[in-house]
């Protein structure tokens, strides 16, 4: 039976995660630390451990293709000069929407991607925290199983 403190280990592993707001990669070192010194204690937060280790290799994985896939959009639009905003010294400023080039389009696709992504992963980190806490299992979605 799993008691209340292997839950409560658990749901501290997902919203170690947390951390990373605080310091630089704490989305890691926090749940590896609470992971390492309990998985011998409890299958149950072992589990956790994994999944929780998992998904955050899993966003940087995704977060790394969408920005190898974003960056040379973005360098091309530079260099194709995007005018949007035209800037002709200061005596005459205006500027000019009328054209905007495709390639602002697909970047900023790919943020709006970037940013339901980063959403979605706190709604599976705040989800899976309170499965723990029910003491229920949770594999968070399209995540690759590094650790098994």
């Amino acid at each position: 039976m799993i008691d209340n403190h292997q839950k409560n280990i658990a749901t501290f592993i997902h919203l170690s995660t947390f951390s990373r707001f605080i310091f630089p990669f704490g989305n890691f070192i926090g749940p590896i630390i609470l992971w390492v010194t309990n998985k011998d204690k409890s299958e149950f937060v072992n589990e956790h451990g994994k999944q929780a280790i998992n998904f955050q290799i899993s966003i940087l994985l995704y977060a790394i293709i969408l920005g190898a896939l974003t960056i040379p959009f973005f360098i091309f639009g530079i260099l194709g000069q995007i005018n949007l905003l035209d800037f002709n010294g200061f005596d005459n400023f205006h500027i000019n929407i009328g054209k905007p080039s495709p390639l602002l389009y697909i970047t900023g696709g790919f943020g709006v991607l970037a940013i339901t992504g980063f959403i979605l992963e706190i709604v599976f980190i705040v989800v899976a925290s309170l499965k723990a806490r029910d003491g229920e299992l949770y594999k968070y979605p399209l995540t690759i199983n590094f650790l098994k």
